[in-house]
């Protein structure tokens, strides 16, 4: 639906910008993705998007593959252009100095150090500024950055798949195939866009996984792994801490934890790192997810098993649900939730995966 004072072309182009903000979804954190297309006269003149790693931002990227051509052109960003300096000079500070006209953004940074200061900046230069032109998808698109600059912790997306009759398993917790091929691939490509990807010690014990992302030509792209493990029972002779050199890996435990098996996890390439243990026994899931976003994380795919999914859920911290349902039945097995979930989740979204249907809940905030 086309945005009143913006023109058809304006639409064309941010939906453009946003594309490619997308491509690099988890690979620049601990700064968000920003698209940016220049356009003059009708046509692209120069796109860019943050690099991996965070730097260089995605509109000094832009005006670098313009060249001279960006004098005079309109900038598509799909986040408000930064006004501090840090290990460069702000954005905003370089469009300016490019002869950027105009800067068309889908929406504003809450980051302290912006919040606003970017358009003033831009508009003190004599840069034309218009807000809001794909702003619902940008703040989904931006919405780890979000969460962890409001939040103090990463935005965390659950993802189960579910049999016809609700289990994540079968009997006894033995590793079950429970959706098909297009399912799967869905997965993976959630985990390309995941900075981090989350399990419990559970998960890792009954199906050894490798946690990385499979998808031809994308293997390049698989996040940070995270084991939720406050013993440290984490095997040594798992395939995750096998690949801790090659695929990084992080272990959270609690206070307390053996500090034997700490040593030896690090020795193999682990980084282990501890938070508080609350009064029930468990790790304090909210202060771990804190711990990684401080680290500058702020994406978290968790796909555990049913007791970190319930401790997510009970705690408020799974910001999004995403269920994969099977049409075909277990019979019997574990189930995946031992309540409905909560009310404050409303679906948001349903799409066909080959015979598998996909559900995205979102929490009310």
């Amino acid at each position: 639906m086309a945005r009143p004072g913006f023109s058809p072309d304006d639409h064309t182009f941010m939906d453009h910008a946003l594309r490619l903000g997308r491509r690099g979804l988890g690979l620049t954190w601990p700064n968000p993705s920003v698209g940016c297309v220049l356009v003059r006269n009708g046509a692209i003149v120069g796109r860019g998007l943050t690099q991996p790693g965070g730097r260089p931002h995605g509109e000094t990227t832009a005006i670098a593959h313009a060249g001279a051509a960006a004098r005079g052109s309109t900038a598509y960003v799909t986040l408000e252009p930064c006004s501090h300096y840090g290990r460069t000079a702000p954005c905003s500070d370089a469009l300016a100095r490019a002869g950027i006209v105009r800067v068309v953004c889908a929406i504003g940074d809450p980051d302290p150090r912006v919040r606003g200061r970017g358009f003033t900046m831009l508009r003190a230069y004599g840069i034309g500024v218009d807000v809001g032109l794909g702003e619902e998808e940008a703040g989904l698109d931006h919405r780890g950055h979000f969460t962890r600059v409001r939040l103090g912790r990463p935005f965390v997306q659950l993802k189960m798949a579910l049999s016809a009759d609700g289990f994540v398993a079968a009997s006894g917790g033995a590793r079950t195939a429970i959706t098909g091929p297009r399912a799967n691939d869905r997965v993976h490509l959630m985990r390309a866009m995941a900075d981090a990807i989350m399990v419990g010690i559970g998960t890792v014990l009954a199906d050894d996984p490798m946690l990385t992302c499979r998808l031809p030509g994308m293997e390049h792209r698989s996040p940070v792994r995270v084991v939720v493990d406050s013993r440290l029972r984490l095997p040594l002779a798992s395939r995750l801490v096998a690949t801790a050199r090659d695929v990084p890996t992080w272990v959270l435990g609690t206070v307390g934890a053996p500090p034997d098996a700490e040593r030896a996890l690090r020795a193999a390439g682990c980084e282990v790192m501890l938070v508080r243990r609350l009064d029930d026994g468990t790790l304090d899931l909210g202060a771990a997810l804190r711990l990684i976003g401080v680290r500058g994380i702020t994406r978290v795919l968790a796909e555990g098993g049913p007791r970190l999914a319930a401790g997510l859920i009970g705690s408020g911290l799974a910001d999004e649900i995403v269920l994969a349902r099977s049409p075909d039945p277990l019979g019997t097995g574990v189930p995946a939730f031992s309540a409905p979930l909560p009310d404050r989740y409303r679906l948001a979204a349903t799409e066909p995966a080959g015979r598998d249907i996909i559900e995205t809940y979102r929490q009310e905030t």
